[in-house]
């Protein structure tokens, strides 16, 4: 792993982490560097020639071949196949390794999201000018990642974590964050999703924020080739599925929709094998691992995926009505309701933001 320091418009260093693979070997001081073949290949895979690759990399034609004669030495099989005025296309060796990259990045980048923040607060506080910031446990989802970085450079700033709703929530209830993420299912599932939230949260003391409505439904791949329209499908023998870890609030609400349909776990194929957030499970559908998985919209479009809707949802930053008017708070719901982070929800396919920054206690949210 890498991690470099950048200035945002506060003028305080920011940390960053990003995951990073390297080819090692008996000669190699520290290991060959693949980040560089990496982004040849996607740009390779998105332009469909080596010219325009190398454009998009900033290498010049000459260069860019070497950088992949030489990776195909390593490997030992081509990376590419070039067709007479067709233009030029990844090997399946290539695509795999392009794909395998997409998987780590997925599954790896709300980690490293999560450490890095950690990392920010735990050395900024020891700065002389260094001001307690809000801490938010959330499970990773588009418009916290959005939020995280439209409040880049307002002060106090926004402490992240990435935790199941679950936990987020039960961290709340013992004083260990200011805000907690969670979602919750409109219609016929809502009232078990709260049952399940219930311990911890309380109606005399607690408020909730409104961050988006967003779309959730199963992944599958462009053109639905396998004919999935629904989670009966699940149960079918010819149908791989990949799920979302256990204590996840999306595998909760995909065991309540089998238990109405009535289909036990162990007839899914699959169903064991999870991943930790949307894009992952986008990224293992589209590299060909399964056939299916649940998610939220904006995953699948981004890998290409034909969607199939099941449920609305509701995501919410529950916090203790004594913080509301803390000028921290204040300042988090100001970037909130401000038309650039607005606009950017509401742009995310599958999203709807008409409501973000809305307050509501929970009898309001849920009668």
């Amino acid at each position: 792993m890498n991690d470099s320091n950048g200035k945002d418009p506060g003028g305080t260093f920011r940390v960053a982490l990003r995951p990073g693979w390297w080819l090692d070997g008996d000669d190699a001081d520290g290991g060959i560097p693949l980040k560089d073949v990496l982004a040849l290949l996607a740009a390779i895979d998105a332009t469909g020639n080596i010219a325009g690759a190398g454009r998009a990399c900033g290498l010049s034609y000459r260069h860019a071949w070497g950088v992949l004669r030489r990776f195909e030495a390593l490997f030992g099989v081509p990376l590419l196949v070039t067709h007479r005025r067709q233009g030029t296309e990844l090997t399946p060796f290539a695509q795999r390794l392009l794909w395998a990259n997409r998987r780590i990045e997925a599954r790896l980048m709300p980690m490293l999201d999560s450490l890095a923040s950690e990392l920010q607060e735990e050395l900024q506080r020891l700065l002389p000018e260094g001001k307690p910031h809000l801490r938010l446990h959330a499970s990773h989802g588009f418009a916290v990642e959005a939020l995280m970085q439209h409040m880049q450079g307002h002060a106090p700033g926004l402490e992240l974590r990435y935790r199941t709703a679950s936990e987020a929530l039960a961290a709340l209830d013992a004083g260990e964050c200011d805000l907690a993420g969670f979602q919750v299912p409109l219609g016929e599932f809502e009232p078990s999703m709260l049952a399940h939230y219930r311990p911890w949260l309380h109606r005399d003391d607690h408020l909730l924020v409104h961050l988006a409505v967003r779309n959730t439904g199963l992944f599958v791949p462009a053109g639905n080739p396998k004919g999935i329209h629904g989670m009966a499908d699940l149960a079918r023998p010819d149908v791989r599925f990949v799920n979302r870890q256990t204590g996840s609030s999306t595998r909760l609400l995909i065991e309540l929709m089998l238990r109405r349909l009535d289909i036990p776990v162990a007839r899914v194929q699959g169903y064991e094998n999870s991943e930790f957030t949307h894009m992952a499970v986008a990224a293992h559908i589209a590299s060909g691992m399964a056939d299916t998985g649940i998610g939220v919209e904006t995953a699948a479009h981004r890998f290409g995926l034909d969607f199939v809707a099941l449920a609305r949802e509701r995501y919410f930053f529950a916090l203790r009505k004594d913080t509301i008017e803390q000028p921290a708070m204040r300042a988090l719901l100001g970037v909130m309701r401000g038309s650039g982070y607005r606009d950017f929800i509401g742009q995310l396919v599958g999203y709807d933001a008409s409501e973000t920054g809305k307050i509501q206690t929970l009898k309001e949210a849920f009668g």
